[in-house]
């Protein structure tokens, strides 16, 4: 019996070695400042934790298929900053469409958003699964040009400027920060999104197809399965979770410039392999993609709230994926 427990013990440690020393780090900055857990904190974290872990929710199909998707925070700022610039107030002098004089519906600007996100993520869909181009040269690519089109969008100002795209709609602000009772817009959204893609993951042909593509492509295609198609379809989807989480974030930043969007595709693909989502494809759930969006974000803003330097937070970020990387790809050669 106690064998048996011991045995337990280390498999439980051996399957979440990455939890285990995550949440170390979060007791030990727990122990350093109590004030860590104050509900205001914790309602930042989930906050800031949202409009990532939608983008997660989308990168996460794209790892499922052995992919990756480095155009992520790129495309975030082109649609966050097209969706800005619709949104100006029209009492804004210096607002980037002048002749806009009176409000417009919200719901344009948010299919606009997601339009383009999804146009792009399907380009990049037809890269690996019709061209058999690697997702990480193809996304590479798109993101460099992706950041030309954002430059030369917010150079174009009326002013002539590259000032950030700001003086926001009050009714576009309002979706992020306003809440439902304690809860904020931001996380019920994440939490809706997250019960969706849950069910197209697990309850739809669609997710079914994802995972047997991304388990085995050969043999996914010997089954019947029509992997251009289902790729294809990662993407698009991925498309427009990307959509949903620009448009959000534009409104939660209230400030659009060209560096918005930088490094959110590494946060993104963190909290997909903190969450246990194998770089080696087939393998992943939707709750760890959530759990490890939070957990990164958490991670983040506990460094933030001890006063660690910044640069010193890039150390540790990259420490994070490298040992999470390191355990999955452990998981695997065993496994073989």
């Amino acid at each position: 019996m106690d064998k048996k427990e011991k045995f337990n013990i280390a498999l439980f440690l051996q399957e979440h070695t990455l939890y285990v020393i995550l949440v170390i780090m979060l007791l030990i900055i727990i122990i350093i400042n109590p004030r860590f857990l104050s509900p205001m904190n914790i309602i930042n974290i989930l906050k800031q934790a949202s409009t990532k872990g939608i983008l997660a929710l989308g990168v996460a199909g794209i790892i499922v298929l052995a992919g990756t998707d480095l155009s992520v925070g790129r495309m975030l700022g082109l649609s966050a900053a097209v969706t800005a610039s619709l949104l100006q107030s029209v009492t804004f002098s210096g607002r980037y469409y002048p002749n806009i004089t009176e409000p417009i519906p919200m719901i344009i600007p948010f299919i606009l958003c997601i339009l383009i996100c999804v146009a792009i993520s399907t380009v990049n869909g037809i890269g690996m699964a019709i061209f058999q181009m690697h997702p990480f040269i193809v996304t590479l690519g798109t993101q460099l040009m992706i950041f030309g089109l954002t430059c030369i969008y917010i150079e174009h100002q009326p002013s002539g400027s590259t000032q950030a795209l700001s003086s926001l709609d009050e009714r576009y602000i309002s979706i992020a920060t306003g809440s439902v009772g304690p809860i904020p817009n931001l996380v019920l959204i994440f939490a809706l999104l997250t019960a969706v893609t849950w069910v197209v993951w697990n309850k739809t042909s669609f997710g079914k197809n994802m995972f047997a593509v991304g388990g085995n492509k050969e043999a996914a295609e010997v089954a019947g399965v029509n992997v251009v198609k289902t790729i294809i379809g990662v993407f698009m989807y991925a498309g427009v979770m990307y959509g949903v989480a620009s448009f959000l974030e534009g409104a939660r930043i209230q400030s659009v410039g060209t560096a918005t969007g930088v490094n959110y595709e590494l946060d993104a693909i963190a909290a997909c392999v903190i969450g246990g989502v194998s770089f080696n494809g087939g393998i992943g759930t939707v709750q760890g993609v959530m759990l490890g969006s939070i957990i990164l974000q958490a991670i983040n803003y506990g460094l933030y709230f001890l006063g660690i330097d910044s640069f010193v937070q890039y150390i540790i970020r990259g420490a994070i994926i490298l040992i999470a990387v390191g355990i999955d790809v452990r998981k695997y050669i065993e496994k073989k």
